[in-house]
């Protein structure tokens, strides 16, 4: 059975034949202990920051998990209270002052951190508590049935939830991977009839479009099906759960008004199914539809419901929850129950072993660090969900993986993450990638560019020549990324890329005619730098996999191409050069640099639409000018030089351009390195840090997106930076003294030890006697030539000792270094190597 099988899992991993370290972990506490999981749940109304995290339990990229929401967003069964608040993506949202916290139930499916339709998306096959009614008359259409929750009394740790309803009903929740428990307890109600709606209509959305029912009295078993509108894109979904739910009926059928379905507010006494014919999106079923069961709470007055997930059928949904949760039986039972403290602690145990990949001494370290450190490592591996075994578009050998839409977001920092601390979760993930390609295209539903290039372009850079004992194969991953490069879909506004007019200009020009594909004309200035690095990821993969040298000049030359949207008459706020957008005819059209920026005051359009006319995704010309990771050199020189570059970063941070939550500035802070000012990274980093992020409900500048917030506040904890599809990492000034990160494929840890580390520059803007500059980098006892930037190997692939010497004298940390390698790289100054 599963749960034994992850018991051994963990037994092995943290016993005496652990190939990482046969002593046991040096921490004094458990890590889950240390996890935060309400950070970045504020509303995002109200000029909130609207995280939306997700605050339940769950086990790493798990299909199910659980939490307390106000809404969701799919990619995962997750199971948490759908609060009526909106905006509300991610579902859960925290009681404050301004929150009245009402509940509309629980339900199975949500997602982490994701923007999208702000009702949310998904809340599937949602179960509410109900007492004090007789059967007939029983609240079980939404808006009657909906409660508040008991303020402070929402709690969670990883694998578990809880909160208590004003009907002084409690509410506690674990999770496997496909299934989960869910508990309700009916406090003070020890006399009264005491009922479980199950809704079969009600997704977030309310977009159901059709489905069925059907219930078993005898067993006390729910099988549901349904089709639903998905929360972000064009497309629905269909689903399926099954619930075991202990009942009165399952115990006695000699009394009616034990359990019916309902339509509305009418409930049938003793009816069995429900069905309702599919139709298409543009109508959803707007009526209600479910059960009701009466229960008889157990001698804790409470009822264990179990439940599956499947995007396959509810018979599969059924064996999701047998084969993760076996049944136990006790003689003095009335009916079968489950052991919650197993599910609970495997949950528990699994989130520990992801925990101890980053170890730091806890009762050394700032408290605060401590705590972001480790919720964000937490947040950073709830998804992509891994629905191997449950693919419903095809049939595969290959591990599925679904929430890869935000692939926009996580190739920037999830998956360099996942490279360094998981890489055979991450092969997996990589290998769904690549199937993506063999039956569809490179999945991850399009933003910037196809951005699962960038994540495949640093798998083979990193572990390309490892590929086959990760199971990945090498050449598929090759091919995907050519194709992907070359060739253009019917619609590459949801996969792929306008090639066609890529490859025939060298830029993506606005109001053109595109022959070959039917994607909206939009993002063109955006989409032209996001491709140039797509293809720098092709280049990577060409170098890693020695491939002919005209392949790999052929795609460092697309690479380059930024350059064609540069603007050198474009003049914003004294600095001159902006990218912009550019005609077929090569004549650019104007765009304010300071539109779709926090500036912008005419509130322009900046999403995917028809109606975006500046050119630019989710960003500004002030910050995109700044994206070309490959070849940073050139930015500075089309800048006018380093120290113009310098004072546009600084104006750039100084005048209000900077929002901590886009990804296109994930970088930013960074970026004084390439102009040889690592001082200046220092500073700033320490500042948005202190800025933008802490352990509050409003914790997070943003969407957490799929955890790419919670991997860029990890890479700022630890002071490095990783550059898309490359084996360099940007290296600085931590904010712990000490820290090991440990790798199970290499069997490696490395140790990162700051000597002379200060305390007093663990803040927002550190006096200038904090020791907080980088004067010096050894790797295992040999000074680097470079104090900007490590290499992934010497991070990862061997076990090491690194070494950073910390300064207040700038003269001491002035610059990179003095070698011709000291500078990060750039493919314009011969870089990249390998």
């Amino acid at each position: 059975m599963l749960l034994q099988l992850i018991q051994l899992v963990l037994l092995l991993r943290h016993g005496v034949c652990s190939t990482v370290s046969s002593k046991p972990p040096s921490h004094p506490v458990e890590l889950t202990s240390l996890v935060n999981l309400f950070i970045g749940t504020e509303t995002g109304a109200n000029g909130g920051s609207g995280g939306n995290a997700f605050p339940g339990s769950a086990i790493p990229h798990a299909m199910a998990k659980v939490k307390l929401t106000s809404s969701l967003n799919f990619t995962s069964a997750q199971v948490g209270i759908d609060v009526d608040i909106a905006p509300r993506q991610a579902g859960y949202i925290s009681l404050d002052g301004h929150i009245t916290g009402i509940l509309y139930s629980i339900s199975l499916l949500h997602d982490e951190g994701t923007g999208g339709n702000t009702d949310g998306g998904y809340g599937n096959f949602p179960l509410f508590p109900l007492t004090n009614c007789t059967f007939g008359s029983c609240p079980v259409q939404l808006n009657n049935r909906k409660l508040s929750r008991v303020p402070n009394t929402d709690a969670a740790s990883p694998g578990y939830f809880t909160s208590t309803l004003t009907n002084d009903v409690k509410i506690e929740t674990t999770s496997t991977r496909r299934a989960g428990l869910i508990k309700f307890t009916y406090q003070n109600h020890t006399s009264s009839p005491n009922y479980i709606v199950v809704d079969l209509t009600n997704d977030l959305q309310r977009s159901f479009q059709g489905g069925e029912l059907q219930y078993s009295p005898q067993t006390g078993r729910v099988m549901l099906g349904g089709t639903y509108l998905q929360s972000y894109g064009p497309s629905n979904y269909t689903v399926y759960a099954c619930y075991d739910i202990p009942s009165a009926a399952s115990i006695s059928q000699n009394a009616n008004s034990l359990y019916g379905t309902y339509i509305n507010a009418n409930i049938t006494d003793r009816s069995t199914t429900l069905s309702f014919p599919y139709q298409q999106a543009s109508s959803p079923i707007n009526f209600e539809g479910g059960l009701l069961i009466k229960v008889l709470p157990d001698s804790s007055n409470a009822v264990v419901a179990r439940f599956g997930v499947s995007f396959l059928s509810s018979e599969r949904a059924c064996e999701n929850a047998e084969n993760e949760i076996p049944s136990v039986q006790h003689s003095h039972q009335q009916s079968a129950q489950w052991d919650w403290n197993s599910v609970q602690g495997a949950s528990q145990g699994l989130w520990e072993d992801v925990l101890q990949r980053i170890q730091i001494d806890t009762t050394k370290e700032n408290s605060t660090i401590v705590e972001l450190l480790y919720s964000s490592l937490y947040r950073s591996a709830l998804v992509p969900a891994n629905l191997t075994g449950e693919n419903p578009y095809w049939s595969n050998q290959y591990p599925f993986f679904d929430a890869l839409f935000c692939s926009w977001d996580t190739f920037r920092t999830v998956h360099p993450m996942l490279s360094i601390l998981s890489p055979k979760e991450w092969a997996n993930i990589v290998n769904a990638y690549v199937d993506g390609w063999r039956h569809t295209g490179i999945k991850g539903y399009v933003q910037g560019g196809s951005d699962g290039m960038p994540v495949l372009g640093d798998f083979a850079v990193k572990y390309g020549k490892y590929a086959s004992k990760l199971g990945v194969p090498i050449e598929d991953l090759w091919q995907a990324l050519v194709d992907t490069a070359e060739n253009t879909p019917p619609d590459w506004y949801t996969i792929g890329r306008q090639n066609t007019a890529w490859k025939l200009f060298g830029y993506i020009p606005t109001d053109y005619d595109d022959p070959l594909s039917t994607g909206l004309e939009t993002r063109e200035a955006s989409r032209s730098l996001e491709y140039a690095l797509g293809d720098f990821a092709v280049r990577q993969a060409a170098v890693a996999l020695n491939k002919p040298t005209e392949t790999i000049e052929k795609y460092a030359q697309r690479a380059m191409n930024f350059v064609n949207v540069w603007d050198p008459n474009v003049t914003s706020d004294g600095f001159t050069g902006f990218a912009q957008k550019k005609l077929p005819n090569g004549t650019f059209v104007y765009t304010d640099p300071v539109d779709c920026s926090p500036l912008d005051t005419v509130g322009h359009s900046c999403a995917r639409g028809t109606d975006n006319n500046v050119g630019f995704y989710e960003s500004s010309s002030w910050e995109y000018s700044f994206f070309a990771p490959q070849s940073m050199a050139t930015v500075i020189e089309l800048m006018g030089g380093a120290q113009t570059f310098v004072n546009r970063v600084e104006h750039y941070f100084d005048k209000g351009y900077f929002l901590a939550g886009n990804e296109p500035g994930f970088q930013m802070p960074w970026n004084y390195h390439y102009a040889n000012r690592p001082d200046l990274s220092a500073k700033r980093v320490r500042t948005v840090v202190f800025e933008n992020f802490n352990t509050g409900i409003g914790g997070l500048p943003g969407n957490d997106d799929s955890g790419a917030m919670a991997a860029l506040l990890l890479f700022h904890i630890l002071g490095l930076y990783p550059v898309p599809s490359s084996d360099q990492l940007l290296i600085g000034s931590p904010l712990v003294s000490k820290y090991t990160v440990a790798n199970d494929f290499f069997n490696t840890k490395t140790t990162v030890r700051v000597d002379g580390f200060d305390p007093t520059g663990v803040q927002v803007s550190p006096p200038n006697s904090s020791r907080i500059l980088v004067e010096s980098v050894t790797i295992n006892g040999v000074i680097s030539p470079s104090r900007c930037w490590i290499s992934f190997e010497d991070l990862v692939t061997r076990s090491s000792e690194i070494v950073i010497k910390v300064t207040n004298n700038i003269q001491d940390a002035m610059g990179c270094g003095t070698g011709k390698t000291a500078l990060p790289d750039s493919l314009a100054t011969g870089g990249f190597k390998l």
